[in-house]
């Protein structure tokens, strides 16, 4: 399947290849600081088919809980999460932050890692109230995301 998206302002737009089956939702410590959410969901994508399309972005290198090195690449703009990967040199998989996707409401985990990190409350979300937008409640303050 052909993914593309772009960050929040717009500065970087990529591509890639990707089998929807690899739709994967992290519960990793990393990647629930990395996103100021209890998970993130990633696709990974064909190696060597990522491409960006335009802007540049920037990166880091660190350890993850894995045990592996890898690098975090980012919108130096708006600080959008587009992926991480492996160091190296070597045609490389991707994974790709599905929230920067076009194609994220095709996009259904098949399967979640590192649920030891799991939120304990992720799997009670079907029984808290639910909003088709903003509620304009009393008690709720601040402003909308």
């Amino acid at each position: 399947m052909k993914i593309d998206g772009r960050c929040h302002c717009g500065y970087v737009t990529f591509e890639a290849e990707a089998d929807p089956e690899t739709t994967t939702i992290c519960n990793c410590t990393d990647c629930q600081t990395m996103s100021g959410a209890p998970l993130r969901a990633v696709i990974i994508t064909r190696p060597g088919t990522f491409v960006l399309l335009s802007g540049k972005l920037t990166d880091y290198r660190k350890t993850a809980d894995s045990g592996n090195v890898r690098v975090q690449a980012f919108c130096p703009q708006c600080g959008t999460a587009i992926y991480a990967t492996s160091t190296g040199n070597e045609p490389k998989a991707y994974n790709v932050r599905v929230g920067a996707l076009r194609q994220r409401n095709e996009l259904v985990p098949r399967r979640q890692i590192f649920v030891r990190s799991q939120q304990a409350w992720v799997n009670e979300l079907d029984s808290i109230a639910k909003f088709e937008g903003m509620p304009q409640a009393r008690g709720m303050s601040g402003s909308p995301p």
